[in-house]
């Protein structure tokens, strides 16, 4: 079984998974995808050379820009924990499989921060409670706007408007779907008229975080600091490696390598392949390895079942830090 990511909607349902698949001895892989793409075995080669050394810390940083996050996460499907994921999982669990497997080690403890913030309540100055954060709510409406954008006299400076979009600009319609003898156009105004994406960013009923952090501490005393972050017209991820002997930077589109010593530096332009079909092949590449693994038995796929639950059980437990507030100590034993 080859499965697209979230493996499921809880980490028991994916231990679950995991362990029917080694009790029957079957194979069941996960599309993480950037474990193909060439920019980023790229960075894992140079890691893995020593070259630079040991790791001593990463900062990476996944900008969901805003266009996808409208779209996907806060008029879209994936806009409501309860029936898809939290944000972590279905959007940053292949950030955090990269993470794993560039540094080669289990997680000792995390913590996590996103869109919701403590204050004391009125009527129980003693308990601590939960405030929401989330910019896109009711009470951040601007005053004389209305529930859909196509009837919004503000539609034309509002930077989250589906009206541009979708109408003007043409982006993100690929999944509307245009039955036979309509138009595009009618499909994209009855969306803005009566669908769930011509609505308001600030009146739709979404609770996934729009901005979130993860500190995680490495087996191996690596420490990483991971950010998702929805406010940014940058739509890519950002790595920057220290290393003993030097340093990696990179944005998917050039790779910086430097070393401490003589100031030398090797760079990377991986522009060329930005939006080739495919994920620049990367998506080809991963079933091709998936084919390969289960019609020659001494091929073995790229990652396991076990390593996507284990990077699916950082996500989990990051939301649970920063539900509760608490540093989270993984139990490698589990």
């Amino acid at each position: 079984v080859l499965l697209e990511k979230p493996i499921a909607q809880s980490l028991p349902e994916c231990c679950r998974i995991a362990e029917a698949a080694r009790r029957k001895g079957v194979i069941v892989g996960v599309c993480h995808v950037l474990r193909y793409h060439p920019y980023f075995i790229k960075i894992k080669e140079i890691v893995d050379s020593g070259q630079l050394g040991e790791i001593i810390s990463i900062s990476h940083l996944a900008a969901v820009g805003l266009d996808r996050t409208t779209h996907g996460f806060v008029r879209g499907m994936w806009r409501r924990e309860e029936i898809t994921n939290p944000m972590l999982i279905s959007k940053c669990c292949h950030d955090i499989d990269f993470l794993l497997w560039l540094t080669g080690a289990h997680c000792r403890s995390l913590s996590s921060f996103g869109s919701l913030r403590w204050f004391r309540a009125e009527m129980l100055p003693q308990t601590i409670v939960f405030g929401s954060l989330r910019w896109f709510r009711a009470e951040n409406a601007p005053k004389g706007s209305t529930p859909r954008c196509i009837d919004c006299p503000l539609e034309k400076e509002c930077p989250y408007s589906a009206v541009d979009l979708y109408y003007n600009r043409r982006d993100w319609i690929s999944n509307f779907d245009v039955p036979e003898g309509a138009t595009l156009d009618e499909v994209i105004l009855r969306q803005l008229r009566t669908g769930d994406y011509g609505r308001c960013v600030f009146r739709c009923d979404n609770d996934v975080v729009d901005h979130q952090i993860v500190s995680m501490e490495m087996e191996n005393d690596v420490t990483i600091s991971f950010s998702m972050d929805a406010f940014t017209l940058g739509d890519q991820r950002e790595t920057h490696i220290r290393l003993t002997h030097g340093e990696i930077d990179g944005d998917e589109r050039i790779l910086r390598v430097r070393r401490f010593r003589g100031g030398e530096e090797q760079v990377y332009d991986f522009s060329g392949i930005l939006g080739k079909p495919f994920h620049a092949g990367a998506d080809l590449n991963l079933v091709e390895d998936f084919v390969d693994t289960i019609s020659r038995r001494e091929h073995r796929f790229r990652t396991s079942i076990g390593k996507s639950v284990e990077s699916h059980r950082i996500c989990f437990e990051a939301e649970r830090s920063r539900l509760s507030g608490q540093t989270v100590i993984l139990d490698q034993t589990r």
